[in-house]
């Protein structure tokens, strides 16, 4: 059913496309490389890490489509994990998201933007928290202006970071050598702990892929244009993935990359020479700011998804009447963030993301069979290729993740679990009071 004051269908495909490509290319790629080549020793397994990794992302990203077209809502997994295991499941989900998911990679990534703008001008401790904040608020404010404000802005600065890595792919045509590959493959006996930590690493770099369900209320044609976004950006994103991680070996060899803090800075400088670095520090901070505006742009529409169900505050339900956005979910998903990033270190907000996340993520491709046999009869536009294998891949892949991380991190996956549970209680204050 459709309200008065719903958001507005206004995203065309290639705004949902571009809003998940920029989500997915943050960080990462300009330094995940070099910790995915120190592990395994070779290029060859470093190129298969990143395609298997690959390969899980799109499985997931095939069975999120599906439950996409068949509920094309605000909220995205909310809906899904409402639907397949009863609105607690939902409610949970939307609540850790609010609290840690979403927040904590917004506050995460603005801290690490703010880092690097350090490379121009050194900055103290408070400097760079301070300004993490102001970016937030900027990001909040133009997605609050205005649906138009908040893609145009994604689109830019997702064209901007896809055009940088481009260039690199092909400058390195020009100045690498296939004897930087080398060793190409060596046994993997005795690599198989940290083949697990390379395809971690790997898997972390492709998340976001999902973004783009968040703001399904908002997308023109959702039953074409929601799969057919997910996976073209999955798609853009893999092969742009595998192209850079080429040629930063190409370039630097694989001892370097190994050994190298920023792999994307290093094989810039090679190229052409010092302004080199420079230009890919501008480069990482441009694809961190698309990445995080991506996420402020999105992430918002899950409280506002839960509100409009009477389970969370009233006042993120509101849409603006002017610009059409849900100001009140963005200004308090801002205020949070915030919060965050005075009060957590980048490391264990990005560890309790991981684990939340992912557990998050397996559930929803659980959906998939849940929702098919619960309800044969809907209408579902597209149906995951691969049925019943690549489910089933993706969710044992997720799970392992979830499980690593609570035996390599057991104190942040219990907090982790901790805030999980801590939306029970609210769970049932807003159950009382919806039927008060």
């Amino acid at each position: 059913m459709e309200f008065p004051n719903d958001l507005r269908r206004e995203l065309s495909l290639l705004d949902a496309t571009m809003i998940n490509v920029g989500t997915i290319i943050g960080s990462a790629i300009f330094i995940v490389p070099s910790t995915i080549v120190h592990h395994v020793q070779s290029s060859g397994l470093a190129m298969l890490v990143w395609t298997a990794a690959g390969i899980i992302s799109i499985f997931g990203a095939l069975s999120v489509a599906e439950l996409s077209a068949a509920m094309p809502k605000a909220g995205g997994q909310y809906n899904y994990l409402r639907a397949a295991y009863g609105p607690a499941w939902g409610f949970l989900y939307s609540w850790s998201a609010f609290a840690v998911i979403n927040t904590a990679s917004i506050a995460a990534i603005a801290v690490a933007a703010a880092t690097f703008f350090g490379y121009f001008d050194p900055m103290s401790f408070w400097d760079i928290k301070l300004l993490a904040i102001a970016s937030i608020i900027v990001l909040t404010a133009i997605n609050a202006l205005g649906l138009k404000a908040g893609v145009w802005f994604q689109n830019v600065f997702t064209f901007s970071k896809m055009a940088a890595l481009v260039v690199l792919i092909l400058l390195s045509i020009f100045g690498g050598s296939m004897q930087n590959m080398e060793p190409l493959f060596h046994s993997v006996s005795g690599l198989w702990g940290s083949l697990g930590l390379a395809m971690i690493a790997a898997l972390w770099a492709y998340d976001g892929w999902i973004e783009i369900t968040y703001v399904a209320g908002e997308v023109k044609e959702p039953q074409r244009n929601l799969p057919l976004s997910i996976i073209l950006s999955t798609v853009i994103v893999i092969i742009l993935y595998l192209l850079v991680n080429f040629a930063y070996i190409y370039v630097l060899s694989v001892s370097a990359v190994s050994h190298s803090t920023l792999v994307g800075s290093d094989a810039a400088v090679a190229l052409i020479g010092p302004i080199g670095a420079a230009a890919i520090t501008v480069a990482i901070i441009v694809s961190m700011i698309g990445a995080n505006n991506g996420i402020v742009f999105t992430a918002a529409r899950i409280p506002y998804a839960l509100a409009k169900e009477r389970l969370f505050f009233n006042a993120m339900s509101k849409v603006h009447p002017k610009f059409n956005t849900p100001m009140n979910a963005l200004i308090f998903q801002g205020i949070w963030a915030c919060i965050l990033t005075l009060t957590g270190t980048f490391d264990q907000l990005i560890t309790y993301v991981v684990f939340t996340s992912f557990l998050f993520y397996a559930m929803s491709c659980g959906s998939v069979y849940i929702l098919r046999r619960k309800f044969p009869a809907m209408d579902r536009p597209y149906k995951t290729w691969g049925y019943p294998f690549t489910p089933v891949i993706f969710i044992l892949c997720a799970l392992w993740l979830v499980i690593n991380t609570i035996l390599e991190a057991p104190k942040d996956a219990a907090v982790g679990a901790m805030i999980i549970l801590s939306g029970l209680p609210l769970y049932l204050f807003f159950i009382k009071k919806s039927s008060a």
